[in-house]
């Protein structure tokens, strides 16, 4: 590679202070960080008499392209000769440089995450910001509605004028409200509160959801609120020109209001005032790939940085979040009643050891959902499962439909007649016939959304089924169709995932079903019975919020384990303590701290010899750890141990002492960098979500 000059090494603010003394270039020089796998700010001399601020995206040549880049600091001096530097192509002139605050907040997940400062920033801008030669970006004209449509604001109860009171209090330092509130009390009238003052002073807000389901309705709402208001949607689903616009209002104060998933969060802003998380446990805040941050964790920092308040919400808040309440970190309002007055439904189990389910769905569910028809209420049918069902099966070999590319089964998408991947995509046609015997005996075994919706329809032709899943709500625009039609009465029965599980208000619908909820129960991940009592209450919520009593049923095999029980109880406090005293028992966060060092080869056993030399270097290490004491664990092959071709591998670092971790990090990544195996991949998760 031909680069500008030699990489400069170091803390990025700290990156040549004062230049250095010696036989130097008398040259003006801009330090440019790039998306390349390197902790490295690199060297290129500025054009004479052209200004190139701090935090300026610039194009430069590197190697034999060209990138745009973002200017970190400036020197007068370079180790490089002169006749060696390369010059800045140009400056980008339609973007403003990015601020201190955004670049601050950059380096700490550099640093944090331990990733380069260059892919970080690269993650922060939208694709459009990132290409060498585009077209301006369009920026989206301000519309409000109109004034008719300004909703009329609903009294407060009395628990959420007290969490108003606490945001409020908050503003005179930051000091995070944690927001626990049970399904229907009324979280989001907090939330609209504590924007309507900060929009009062002048500030932005930065309003965070787990998924993108979640916007449109929430949108909406916002926007018949506060119509004045100029208000920038930032997710995945936007094109990329709708993405390069809310960036840019973001950083120019133009939108006041950015609603948007976890990526928003690494958005440059003017004068952000309040940060909301709304569902603050929820595991889609958590990137999986490259910059494996979360959004949750660096929202927090962002408002500590800024000295600014920001709501956590939830009913069933993270146990990290939770003890950080208890032990007085976090502010905790808690939301124990409907807002409306409604009662929470009321939950019940259904064996399936006595009333086996046909086709997915029992006697005793089906005949609910029957009933609620015949009264004009709706039903939401729960399966976390989407595809006609997770594997066709021969009943003559035994043979099922596996991805040779990876240890999953291929699913079974009937309407299209394929066979899926739902890791690594690959897709196939179903076969007529047995591929390893020809038996034309095959069947599809479990369920998934596509099939309990045509058992439904069979079961209740009348019925008018809608199914909302990642496969429905592809195109642009279905989902926000479908909940409107819901809304509408159009819709007697859904049938969906944890799309449906979270946010949506249908004052209409009286009963949930729920379905294969028993395989969570007996997981080898230590977070799973907090994500399933999470579930579950999320979407029991769902039931009941208008002026009918609701109820839950829950199809299992073991109507007597203790969850469901805790499920029923709907008190989360309890469950949250019996887990918390688990976690502290077993040594799990939020006791203690994690990192993951995750490998993967194509070639079997390449992942996990790396690994052991990792752990070999990491011991060696952790002995001079500063702080506390580093656990090292033995490598083992990970849950999906075969991905897309790769064969995968993790280990696990341990410790009580977030400083000695953190101590720790550089030190053995910097190890790792040093050993030649070009043929495995490997990246640092710290925090992980799944172990």
């Amino acid at each position: 590679m031909r680069a500008a000059a030699r990489p400069t090494r170091g803390t990025y603010s700290q990156i040549y202070p004062q230049g250095f003394n010696g036989p130097f270039s008398l040259v003006t020089i801009a330090r440019v960080v790039v998306d390349v796998p390197l902790d490295e700010a690199f060297d290129f001399r500025v054009p004479e008499g052209a200004e190139m601020p701090v935090g300026s995206l610039v194009v430069v040549p590197f190697g034999r392209s060209r990138k745009v880049g973002v200017v970190v600091g400036h020197a007068r001096r370079s180790e490089i000769p002169a006749a060696r530097l390369r010059d800045i192509e140009r400056r980008v002139q339609d973007v403003a440089p990015i601020g201190s605050e955004a670049l601050a907040l950059y380096e700490f997940c550099a640093r944090y995450y331990q990733r380069p400062l260059g892919e970080v920033i690269s993650t922060a801008l939208p694709p459009r910001l990132r290409q060498v030669s585009r077209r301006a970006v369009a920026r989206a004209p301000h519309s409000p509605p109109p004034t008719s449509t300004v909703s009329t604001e609903p009294a407060l109860t009395s628990e959420q004028h007290d969490a108003v009171l606490r945001i409020e209090a908050a503003r005179r330092g930051f000091h995070p409200v944690l927001v626990q509130g049970i399904t229907g009390s009324g979280k989001t009238e907090v939330y609209l509160h504590a924007i309507a003052s900060t929009l009062e002073r002048g500030a932005q807000v930065l309003f965070l959801v787990p998924e993108i389901g979640l916007t449109p309705q929430l949108e909406d709402l916002v926007r018949r609120r506060f119509p004045q208001a100029r208000i920038a949607p930032a997710h995945s689903h936007l094109g990329e020109g709708e993405r390069a616009a809310a960036w840019l209002a973001a950083q120019s104060g133009e939108a006041n209001i950015v609603l948007g998933t976890r990526l928003a969060v690494l958005m440059p802003f003017r004068d952000l005032g309040l940060i909301i998380v709304d569902e603050e446990h929820d595991p889609s805040y958590k990137q999986q790939e490259g910059l494996r941050y979360s959004a949750r964790d660096i929202a927090v920092r962002r408002a500590q940085g800024l000295g600014i308040p920001i709501v956590l919400g939830s009913a069933t808040p993270s146990l990290e979040s939770f003890s950080n309440a208890r032990e007085g970190r976090y502010e905790l309002a808690t939301l124990s009643s409907r807002a409306t007055g409604a009662q929470l439904p009321r939950v019940r189990t259904v064996d399936t050891r006595a009333d086996r389910p046909h086709e997915g769905l029992t006697s005793a569910l089906v005949a609910a959902i029957a009933r609620r028809i015949e009264g004009r209420e709706q039903s939401l049918v729960f399966v976390n499962r989407r595809g006609f069902a997770p594997v066709l099966y021969c009943r003559s070999c035994a043979w099922h439909s596996t991805c040779q590319r990876c240890s999953a089964n291929l699913v079974v998408h009937l309407r299209s007649g394929e066979l899926r991947c739902h890791h690594c995509g690959h897709r196939e046609r179903v076969p007529g016939a047995c591929p390893s015997c020809g038996s034309i005996d095959l069947a599809p075994i479990g369920h998934g959304t596509q099939r309990i919706e045509e058992a439904l329809q069979a079961a209740l032709p009348a019925a008018r089924i809608a199914r909302i899943d990642r496969d429905s709500t592809a195109r642009k625009g279905a989902l926000r169709g479908v909940l409107q039609r819901v809304r509408g009465g159009e819709i007697d029965v859904l049938v969906g995932t944890q799309m449906l599980a979270k946010g949506h208000d249908y004052p209409n619908l009286t009963l949930v079903g729920v379905l294969e909820a028993d395989s969570a129960l007996f997981s080898a991940d230590f977070r799973a019975s907090e994500r399933l009592f999470s579930q579950l209450v999320q979407v029991a919520g769902r039931a009941g919020r208008g002026d009918r009593p609701g109820e839950v049923l829950i199809q299992t095999d073991f109507p007597g384990h203790p969850l469901y029980a805790a499920v029923a109880a709907q008190d989360y406090a309890a469950f949250a303590g019996e887990a918390l005293d688990e976690r502290r028992a077993a040594g799990f966060p939020p006791f203690s701290h994690l990192v993951l060092l995750r490998a993967e080869s194509k070639k079997a056993g390449e992942a996990m010899g790396f690994l052991r030399g990792a752990a070999r270097s990491a011991r060696a290490l952790a002995r001079d750890a500063k702080g506390g004491e580093v656990e090292v664990f033995d490598p083992v092959p990970a849950m999906l141990e075969r991905k897309a071709g790769f064969e995968r591998a993790q280990l696990l670092v341990r410790s009580v002492s977030r400083a000695a971790l953190h101590s720790f990090l550089p030190r053995w990544r910097e190890a790792l960098g040093r050993r030649e195996e070009r043929r495995v991949r490997w990246a640092l998760d710290v925090d992980p979500q799944e172990v």
